[in-house]
């Protein structure tokens, strides 16, 4: 039974056309007919593959957030990116905790041999390449050396000044200012952010070289002759020479002299910077205890 007109079941353009065809085309049927010609055609639709959505699809409802990481990933992560801070900061807790370590550290000059051990991988780890830097840089080395050698002790005058108790500790403040780079430290931090290390090294070598000048006169001249302190001259000079000089030439003449070494420490400098902090690490136990297991050298050096 047929229950609509067969006329309805006609496509629409095939009603448009019959219509067209059954009157005389006017101006306007002719426009409509150019406009509706000169439409781009819609193009087809295509269907996406949903295989790879699918895959990220998981028991949170689709959302295709990352499984969380495990904890012990994620600690060891953050130790890694932080080991010289942790190491630091464990190895002061460690001699404020138990003072006597401390002190047996300093008895066996464990502070010595580690920063002998520094400065040995720090001559392994520096590229001829890293010189020709370090020379470039000369305006970063000047001001390294003046902010060093001159502006920080003129700080010291004006810290005599504070009224505070006790004086000895004012006395060791101003002191400070007075002194030059640590050996031990400034090298191993520059590696580990990727600086200039070469530039952190002259700077390290030339600025207690010249300290061994400048700290008397900063010395007498801020703090004055009535404080009490007296710099063993040539004590300084060996140390400097036997605990910086000496392991610098061996670390950088055994990577000259061996290729294959220069290769090792090139594709394990990630471990070496490790071993570098672990030893300024030692170097802050031992520091961390209390002045009367420590000498006026040991202070000026380490």
């Amino acid at each position: 039974m047929i229950t609509h007109h067969p006329s309805l079941l006609r496509p629409p353009i095939l009603t448009r056309r019959v219509g067209v065809l059954g009157r005389r085309p006017t101006l306007h049927s002719l426009l409509s007919a150019t406009v509706a010609s000169a439409r781009p055609s819609t193009p087809p639709l295509r269907l996406r593959p949903v295989r790879a959505a699918a895959s990220r699809v998981g028991g949170d409802g689709g959302k295709g957030a990352a499984p969380p990481r495990a904890l012990g990933a994620a600690l060891l992560d953050f130790a890694s990116s932080n080991f010289l801070p942790l190491a630091l900061v464990s190895g002061v807790i460690l001699g404020l905790l138990d003072p006597n370590l401390g002190c047996l550290a300093h008895k066996y000059s464990l502070s010595k041999y580690s920063t002998f051990g520094i400065f040995v991988i720090s001559g392994l780890t520096l590229r001829t390449k890293e010189l020709g830097a370090a020379l470039e840089a000369w305006p970063a080395g000047l001001y390294g050396l003046a902010s060093i050698l001159l502006f920080t002790p003129f700080l010291a005058q004006f810290i005599m000044q504070l009224q505070l108790f006790p004086r000895e500790f004012i006395t060791g403040l101003a002191m400070f200012c007075c002194m030059p780079t640590t050996l031990s430290s400034g090298v191993t931090l520059t590696q580990l952010v990727g600086g200039n290390s070469a530039l952190a090294l002259a700077i390290t070598v030339v600025s207690n070289l010249l300290g061994i000048i400048f700290v008397p006169l900063c010395l007498a001249m801020y703090i004055g002759a009535g404080a009490g302190v007296s710099l063993p001259t040539e004590q300084l000079f060996r140390s400097l020479v036997t605990r910086l000089l000496i392991p610098l030439i061996i670390g950088k003449v055994a990577r000259e002299a061996s290729k294959g070494i220069a290769d090792f420490v090139d594709g394990n400098r990630q471990g070496f910077s490790v071993a570098s902090a672990v030893l300024l690490s030692l170097a802050s136990t031992s520091c961390s205890v209390s002045f009367q297991c420590h000498d006026v050298a040991d202070l000026v050096t380490s």
